[in-house]
């Protein structure tokens, strides 16, 4: 290190000459010495090159060409290692860069704008810095029409910080969109990728921007039109790949209509081409990840897609790759490409997912696709987190089939690597696994069973637990499939394993679909008359004053027909009824609700009157006078002249029961 260090000492201590044009002469030398030397440009900044290179930029003696040299030297010191630019940031090299933009020289401005390019591009600089002065944008905004350096060069600091709705405002309010519109046209293709590149970035999930784009008109031609040419086949891949993404952001913001002809004819059949074998890893990842995107939220995009160049049967390739037989005579893109297979296998999962989100023929497709169940159990076990949850989409998205619960499902039993995933992942995978294991654990899902015997009550009711929602309404939600049709014995489990405080403390939930489940949970675990005096024997007392609060708290319409659902099944018990019997509290609800606006309501409130007079039963004749002198009977009447068919028949169903 010391030799290294000695040979370049001199070129910092000449920095320091007392003469200028010595001082230049050895900026010039520096930078010579640098140009693609990481090992002299960490020496460098070893010896204090920086704080002294800062000073002479800044310094007003220094003649512009001595600035400019200094700024040159600076941007190639930022372009070597993350640990470089670790330096130059403690040093506050970008105030100082900043300032630099304020003269009048271009070729200083352009020197300054290249290095502040490299520094806030990389991935150790907060993108805030940007953002800290309010004056820095719009005096950016001013200097793009300086040269086609500075339109490169600030085009591509925005693209790169804007990554949060608040970048978009702050470049939308500064007049982004009018400002980069016109560089689409330039002559210079890096300044049409930087400004399509940042109209990517300000379009995404951004209606404000993209309802404006669309109007945009660049030399008297629509901007998405112009979009549309740059996806032409003839266009550089980068080119083609970056329109279809700003109209696909377009298209998702809901500035672009999803059958139009700019995006079923030209965005969607550009980004399958960026899915075949001849292209790169990297655009192949961007293409089947940007199309996955696209058609997310539209089956009919999702048909077309499905039948477009094979791209069920090309998505296949993305696990083989890159393959002993690959024809990559290029070692460092070998080994590139041998470190990123993984996004590969990440973006095909996520297309899948998308593909097969509501169509049964696609999703019999894609399953049908060679090992593609095997890919997915070892996808959901990969190392990668980013890989298991794109894995766990499309399984998610694939349970939605019957068909294929009853069947493929079966045979390669994902439920196993499923739960395993579900011990200790991040929320985010979390959500999409417990998802899955609520459609895997459905009434007519032969996985049902072995799951069961594999500990997943205790897993879900950790889950009704957390304090993620979305985990909560998954946890309560499967265990409501659960306990679908089941026999006792799970019933009982899942009542223990949830604890009857866990339960009420969901019944009082704030979120209305947890809400909502577990009364769904409730209603599925009192069914079947031997299942129902059992469960209110030992909980009756709670359940009851669970539904009384219910009932009488400020719900919706679904939550509080939910409600009286569980009491006509109560209702439906041999020894249960006499719970509702004994309690005149419940008795006057049910007699209200059967008066209620709400036909629903009234519905499930007679309902319980019906379950409760059936006269072959045991103490029928006793409940029946109860409730005729509580003036049910004369409802009843009331309710058989009602116009809703359903209501009248179940009035008059009940009214024979009276009168037998």
């Amino acid at each position: 290190m010391k030799e290294v260090t000695a040979s370049s000492r001199h070129y910092v201590d000449r920095l320091f000459d007392p003469d200028p044009q010595k001082v230049l002469q050895g900026v010039i030398d520096m930078k010579n010495a640098v140009i693609g030397n990481n090992k002299q440009k960490a020496n460098l900044i070893v010896l204090g090159a920086v704080p002294r290179l800062l000073y002479l930029l800044q310094q007003e003696t220094s003649t512009v060409e001595l600035k400019t040299e200094c700024a040159v030297v600076l941007g190639s010191l930022a372009m070597g290692t993350e640990n470089n630019v670790k330096s130059l940031l403690d040093c506050h090299i970008i105030p100082a860069l900043l300032q630099g933009l304020l003269l009048p020289d271009l070729k200083f401005i352009e020197a300054c704008l290249r290095c502040l390019r490299t520094i806030l591009t990389s991935p150790v600089t907060p993108v805030e810095v940007l953002y800290t002065d309010v004056t820095v944008v719009p005096h950016l905004m001013s200097l793009l029409s300086r040269s086609r350096y500075t339109q490169e060069y600030i085009c591509q600091i925005f693209s790169h910080c804007c990554k949060t709705p608040e970048h978009q405002t702050v470049l939308f309010t500064h007049g982004a969109v009018q400002n980069i519109a016109h560089l689409l046209t330039s002559p210079s293709y890096k300044v049409q990728m930087q400004a399509l590149k940042c109209f990517s970035v300000l379009a995404y999930e951004n209606p404000q921007v993209s309802m404006t784009l669309v109007n945009v008109l660049v030399d008297g031609e629509l901007l998405p039109q112009v979009f549309v040419k740059m996806m032409q086949r003839d266009k550089p891949i980068e080119m083609q790949l970056t329109s279809a993404k700003c109209l696909t952001y377009m298209c998702r913001a809901g500035a672009i209509r999803t059958d139009d002809n700019s995006i079923v004819l030209k965005t969607l059949p550009c980004l399958v081409r960026m899915c075949s074998k001849e292209r790169l890893l990297e655009e192949r990842v961007e293409g089947a990840e940007t199309l996955a995107y696209l058609i997310e939220p539209d089956v009919e995009l999702q048909r077309i897609a499905s039948i477009t160049d094979h791209l069920i049967a090309m998505l296949a390739d993305y696990f083989k790759y890159p393959s002993s037989v690959s024809a990559i005579t290029d070692i460092k893109r070998l080994d590139h490409d041998l470190k990123h297979a993984h996004e590969l296998r990440q973006a095909a999962f996520k297309l899948y997912a998308s593909l097969g989100a509501n169509d049964e023929d696609i999703r019999k497709k894609i399953i049908e696709t060679e090992n593609m169940m095997d890919r997915i159990v070892t996808g959901l076990a990969e190392s990668s987190i980013k890989v298991r949850l794109a894995a766990v989409r499309c399984l998610h998205s694939l349970s939605r089939s019957v068909q294929q619960l009853r069947t493929s499902f079966q045979d390669h039993t994902v439920w196993k690597p499923l739960m395993k995933l579900l011990q200790n992942a991040p929320d985010e995978v979390l959500v999409v696994a417990s998802s899955t294991l609520c459609n895997l654990l459905l009434e007519f899902s032969p996985s049902k069973e072995p799951i069961l015997e594999s500990g997943a009550v205790e897993l879900l009711c950790n889950l009704t637990q957390s304090e993620n929602p979305a985990l909560r309404v998954n946890g309560i939600w499967a265990l409501m499939n659960m306990a679908f049709q089941a026999d006792q014995k799970i019933k009982t489990d899942i009542l223990r394993g949830l604890s009857t405080e866990q339960l009420f403390r969901l019944l009082s939930d704030s979120d209305v679909n947890v809400l909502m489940k577990t009364l769904g949970l409730l209603r599925n675990l009192l069914s079947t008359r031997p299942h129902i005096d059992q469960i209110m024997n030992t909980h009756g007392k709670q359940i009851m004053q669970a539904v009384t609060l219910i009932l009488e708290g400020e719900h919706n319409i679904e939550v509080k027909e939910q409600t009286l659902c569980i009491l006509a099944n109560i209702a439906d018990g041999t020894t249960a009824k006499d719970l509702i019997m004994t309690n005149d509290d419940i008795l006057q609800k049910i007699k209200y609700y059967m008066g209620h606006s709400n036909v629903k309501l009234q519905l499930a409130a007679t309902f319980c009157i019906s379950n409760l007079i059936w006269s072959e039963e045991e103490g029928s004749h006793e409940r029946q006078g109860k409730l005729r002198e509580l003036g049910i009977v004369d409802i009843l009447h009331k309710l058989v002249q009602s116009t809703d068919p359903n209501l009248c028949d179940k009035a008059k169903t009940a009214l024979q029961q009276f009168l037998s």
